[in-house]
C-alpha cells in the first residue's frame, strides 16, 4: 500500500511538471518510481547538508569575536580599562575578523594589527603560549577631553589624541575655547597647536602633583573643564588668560601662561600650584565654599578667596 501511495506521489509530481501524461509515461514512472523516489530522497539530504554547511559558515562569520576574546589576554592592564576599550582592543588585534591561531605566524599578525590601529598602546609586544596570546604594553592614558564640530577625541599628556571611548573613573579635564582646528586629528598622531598645548601642559603639572599624595582624593576630579579662549591675551589683554573650572563651577583663576608669569606680574607657577593645593588640602574640596580661587595675584597668604557670599 505504501508502495502504491509512492508511485502515485511520484506520477503526481511528474505530471504537474510536464503536463498530461500518456499511458505510456505512466507505465515507465510506474516502473522507476523506486528509483527516482530515492533519487529526491538523496537530493533532498544534499541540500540539507549544503544548507548546514551555510550556516555553520554563517555562524562564524557572525560570532567570530567571541571565541578569540578566549584566545587573547591582556597583560597587567590599568584599573580605569573598561570593557568597551578592551572591545576595541580585540578588533583591532584581530582586524575585525581575522582568524587567530597559537603560533609565531598569527603573534606578528597581532602586533602589526595593532601598531597599525590601536592608538592606547605603546611599545606593543605580543607573545603566543600553549593557551593564548598575551599583549602587553605600555597604556596612554587621557587627561584632556575635546570636542569639534561634533568630533570627540582625547588628548594624552604627549598630545598624542586618542579616539573617543566613554571612560568614567578617570579625572578627564574638558578643554574650551581652543582656536579653529582645520583639519580633525589622525588618531595616533601628536597634535601641535599652541593654546591645546599649553592647556594639556598645565593639566599635567597638576597630574604630576596629584599623585605625590596617594592617601587623597586626587584634586582633578574635582576640575570639569579648562578655557583658554583668551590664550595669549587674543580676546582681551586685561582679562585672565586661563580660567579653570570646578565642577561647581567655581572659578579657578590661572592667569598667563606657563612660564610667563613675570611679564603679566603675577606669581610664579609653582606657587599658584601650591595656592591651590593649599586650599584644596585645608577645605577638603573646591566646591561651595567661594566664588572664585586667585591663583595669580602677588600677595602674602598662601590664598585670599573672596567669599561666595
Amino acid at each position: 500500500m505504501a508502495e502504491k501511495n509512492s508511485k502515485k506521489s511520484v506520477s503526481s509530481l511528474f505530471s504537474s511538471i510536464f503536463g498530461k501524461e500518456s499511458s505510456h509515461h505512466r507505465q515507465r514512472l510506474s516502473e522507476m518510481g523506486p528509483a527516482l523516489n530515492f533519487a529526491i530522497f538523496a537530493a533532498a539530504i544534499g541540500v540539507i547538508w549544503i544548507g548546514f554547511k551555510d550556516l555553520e559558515k554563517y555562524v562564524r562569520c557572525a560570532v567570530p569575536v567571541s571565541e578569540k576574546i578566549g584566545l587573547l589576554e591582556i597583560i597587567n592592564p590599568p584599573w580605569w580599562i573598561n570593557e568597551q576599550l578592551k572591545w576595541k582592543i580585540y578588533e583591532a588585534a584581530t582586524a575585525n575578523g581575522e582568524d587567530l591561531r597559537l603560533d609565531e605566524d598569527s603573534a606578528r599578525t597581532v602586533q602589526q594589527n595593532l601598531e597599525r590601529s590601536l592608538a592606547w598602546l605603546t611599545q606593543i609586544k605580543v607573545q603566543t603560549t600553549s593557551r593564548n596570546i598575551r599583549i602587553s604594553g605600555n597604556w596612554r592614558r587621557p587627561i584632556a577631553f575635546v570636542e569639534v564640530d561634533n568630533e570627540r577625541f582625547y588628548l594624552d599628556t604627549d598630545m598624542v589624541v586618542l579616539d573617543f571611548v566613554e571612560i568614567q573613573h578617570l579625572p578627564i579635564v574638558k578643554i574650551e575655547g581652543i582656536s579653529a582646528i582645520e583639519r580633525i586629528p589622525v588618531v595616533g598622531t601628536k597634535m601641535d597647536q599652541a593654546d591645546l598645548k599649553e592647556a594639556v601642559a598645565i593639566l599635567a603639572r597638576l597630574d604630576r602633583r596629584d599623585s605625590f599624595d596617594r592617601k587623597s582624593k586626587r584634586l582633578l576630579y574635582e576640575i570639569s573643564r579648562l578655557d583658554i579662549r583668551n590664550f595669549n591675551g587674543r580676546k582681551s589683554s586685561t582679562k585672565p588668560h586661563i580660567v579653570l573650572y570646578a565642577t561647581d563651577d567655581t572659578e579657578i583663576i590661572w592667569g598667563a601662561e606657563l612660564d610667563k608669569w613675570h611679564r603679566h606680574l603675577e606669581v610664579k607657577d609653582e606657587l599658584k600650584i601650591a595656592r591651590l593645593y593649599s586650599y584644596y588640602s585645608q577645605k577638603g574640596t573646591l566646591l561651595g565654599g567661594v566664588k572664585y580661587i586667585n591663583l595669580r595675584d602677588p600677595q602674602e597668604k598662601i590664598l585670599l578667596p573672596i567669599d561666595r557670599y
